[in-house]
């Protein structure tokens, strides 16, 4: 079976080409990488891809001539999309346009709510399922509001992207001042109340509009945590693979309001990302409508996403359509690190 992956001079598009190369015997699998950074690792990783292609940014209008000549010359029967920008493209075109192959993406409306954390914050904010938040420009000279709102410390970052883009705890005003400028690139600003708690993630993933198989993990540190003032870097060293069906529960309800909110088929694979807070109560912070780099990991647990995601889009007859939530050993954790397979052991043989 021949599938393009996009993206993969990141870690998820080869965390997920990793769990299916690795950790699934569904069938043979050819590989297809692409990305727009000829210094992209994953284009000369031989290992994992048949063939790599320098193309085109999404947002360029030559984009999908060649997206097209690589699907057609290569016989590809499936693509997986997954940096955040093409999510966006590919789901916009599939209103319009056929598709040139098979792909898992959600509808154009429930993606384009979801990459903006500002605006899915304001839909979910009646369910008691996001922290209190205020909105503002980097513009803005006067913080009052903010603070007025948001009593004691807070959680700041860009309400657009993802791998903690602009995230900062604040503790004054000088410090939020401070930030801001530092951060010209970042338009718009999201703060939200500090969550001291887990940083949990539920999987979801949906098809044809049905839920059908969910996991949860926690990520505990990060990957090169000392680069980012906020110590969050969007790429997990240090996580503990859970069983939390009242996480998932909460995960279905704000996903569900979402679905609806959008008149969105429910349909596609979404991050749920929950922060705790002094008392255990989760609330989300951010829903990617993607696979996230920790896939492979969830893969060596036993609940291969990247496996699943192919499987339903071949339409494989052995594929068990009933609900799923993936339970894993207890004590279960991963360790992750730059340039190195990821180690699945029990947490109390951590020496």
């Amino acid at each position: 079976m021949k599938i393009l992956i996009t993206g993969v001079g990141g870690p998820t598009p080869r965390s997920f080409a990793i769990a299916l190369k690795k950790y699934s015997s569904y069938k043979i699998f050819e590989l297809f990488g692409t990305d727009i950074n000829p210094l992209s690792m994953g284009l000369y990783q031989k290992d994992l891809f048949e063939k790599s292609f320098i193309i085109p940014k999404a947002t360029s209008p030559e984009y999908w001539d060649a997206i097209q000549r690589i699907v057609k010359e290569n016989n590809i029967d499936i693509a997986v999309i997954l940096p955040e920008l093409e999510v966006m493209e590919w789901s916009k075109r599939k209103e319009t346009h056929t598709l040139p192959c098979s792909v898992l993406l959600p509808d154009y409306a429930i993606a384009e709510l979801l990459v903006n954390k500002s605006k899915m914050t304001t839909v979910l904010r009646d369910l008691d399922i996001v922290p209190p938040s205020v909105t503002f420009s980097s513009g803005l000279t006067d913080f009052s509001e903010v603070f007025d709102v948001l009593k004691g410390n807070f959680w700041v970052r860009s309400s657009i992207g993802t791998s903690g883009l602009g995230s900062l705890k604040v503790v004054d005003e000088l410090c939020l001042r401070n930030w801001v400028q530092i951060n010209p690139d970042v338009e718009e600003f999201i703060a939200s109340q500090f969550l001291p708690g887990r940083n949990l993630a539920c999987k979801m993933l949906y098809f044809n509009g049905k839920l059908l198989r969910t996991a949860c993990a926690e990520r505990v540190n990060y990957i090169m945590a000392k680069v980012a003032p906020s110590g969050i870097t969007g790429n997990t060293s240090f996580g503990r693979l859970l069983n939390e069906p009242a996480l998932i529960k909460e995960a279905k309800r704000a996903m569900n309001h979402l679905f609806e909110h959008t008149g969105s088929q429910q349909h596609g694979f979404f991050t749920v990302d929950f922060k705790e807070d002094e008392n255990g109560k989760p609330y989300i912070t951010e829903v990617n409508v993607r696979h996230v780099a920790f896939t492979q990991c969830f893969a060596a647990g036993g609940a291969n996403f990247a496996a699943d995601t192919i499987r339903l889009l071949d339409n494989d007859l052995n594929f068990d359509m009933e609900y799923k939530m993936y339970e894993f050993e207890k004590d279960l954790i991963f360790l992750r690190d730059v340039d190195s397979l990821p180690i699945l052991m029990k947490e109390t043989e951590l020496i």
